[in-house]
């Protein structure tokens, strides 16, 4: 990877490299932009080589950028990908105050950047992990919000208001929708499309939790490598990154792909979806609600008909101007950070 060339091409700002030895702290801070105001970074725990650390934070804070955009916040985008250095960390052995000594330097190190960076929680991390955040810098939010049952049900109603354009009628009943990653974001929407009649194909590495899916809720459960070959209307991407390479587009069987997860397509792969005339939901319109409710504090059911209106309005244009919605939405997010970004930040 050419990493200045990179941070040009996709407007980065900067990208930082954070550690602390005695706590293990192994970060990559990237800011994507801060035309808006200060960027929302959300803050992932997971297990990579250095190379996809440093792309998933350039692929997350992109999204966190649009993200904010379409949903009217005055905040940039930016993503904190940490390196566990404790493997025990992504489990529950971890000694007891080693996610407090972890999150409380991270929280140090980016107190300087407070102003411009505002941490929040992501993939691995907790509202308690922000919490220890919080108690070493201002530049937190999110503790008190939470985000997978909120973002989950935002997912929801945005498929509802996509499917009224895609599928001509926003009734999830009878409709297949294959769901890959069952996260807590994964889980709700789960249930929530299990309760209006939807039926359920779901895939995730951990075949206990695609267990209790098929269990609870009557889901069909495939095997993560043949989930993308699923027969449905909808597929569900609600992994962590990047799970339709755009060599695999083709094997994909459905109309329309609207899911929680940020960036499951490259810029590829969505040319290869609209070359086989399926409908592409952008991630950062579906899967805001939790950043609409910790940044506004409003309820659940208010930050969910934020996205439903959303992704209404973007569906509305993209049928208005015969273009793709991936395509429109990324316009009009672009256009109101040029916009509003060109006034200036106010005091």
């Amino acid at each position: 990877m050419l990493i200045f060339e990179e941070l040009q091409v996709r407007g980065h700002e900067s990208l930082s490299l954070i550690q602390h030895p005695m706590t293990g702290l192994r970060a990559v801070l990237a800011v994507h932009s801060t035309a808006l105001g200060p960027a929302i970074a959300g803050v992932r725990l997971r297990r990579m080589d250095e190379e996809a650390l440093v792309r998933s934070a350039l692929d997350l804070s992109e999204s966190l950028t649009y993200k904010s955009a379409l949903a009217g916040l005055n905040f940039g985008g930016g993503a904190c990908v940490i390196m566990p250095g404790d493997e025990n960390l992504l489990g529950s052995r971890a000694q007891p105050h080693t996610r407090e000594a972890l999150f409380r330097a991270l929280g140090r190190e980016l107190r300087p950047l407070s102003s411009r960076v505002i941490l929040t929680e992501d993939i691995g991390v907790t509202p308690r992990d922000i919490s220890f955040v919080a108690q070493e810098t201002p530049g937190t939010l999110g503790q008190h919000t939470d985000t997978s049952r909120v973002t989950g049900y935002g997912v929801y109603r945005g498929m509802k208001a996509a499917a009224k354009y895609v599928l001509d009628s926003e009734s999830m009943r009878g409709v297949r929708v294959a769901i890959y990653g069952l996260g807590g974001v994964g889980r709700e929407l789960a249930e929530h499309l299990a309760r209006e009649g939807a039926r359920l194909i779901v895939a995730d590495s951990r075949p206990h939790v695609m267990q209790e899916l098929v269990e609870d809720l009557g889901a069909e459960a495939m095997e993560p490598a043949d989930i993308l070959d699923a027969p449905c209307d909808v597929f569900a991407p609600c992994a962590s990154g990047s799970s339709i390479p755009a060599a695999a587009v083709s094997r994909l069987q459905c109309r329309m792909i609207a899911g929680s997860e940020h960036h499951p397509l490259t810029r590829a792969g969505e040319d290869a979806v609209r070359e086989a005339g399926i409908v592409y939901i952008p991630d950062f319109a579906i899967n805001s609600a939790g950043l609409i409710a910790a940044a506004q504090g409003v309820s659940k059911e208010e930050a969910a008909e934020q996205v439903y209106q959303n992704v209404a309005r973007i569906c509305e244009v993209a049928q208005h101007v015969a273009q793709p919605v991936h395509l429109v939405a990324r316009m009009m997010a672009e256009q109101r950070i040029s916009l509003i970004g060109s006034l200036g930040r106010g005091e």
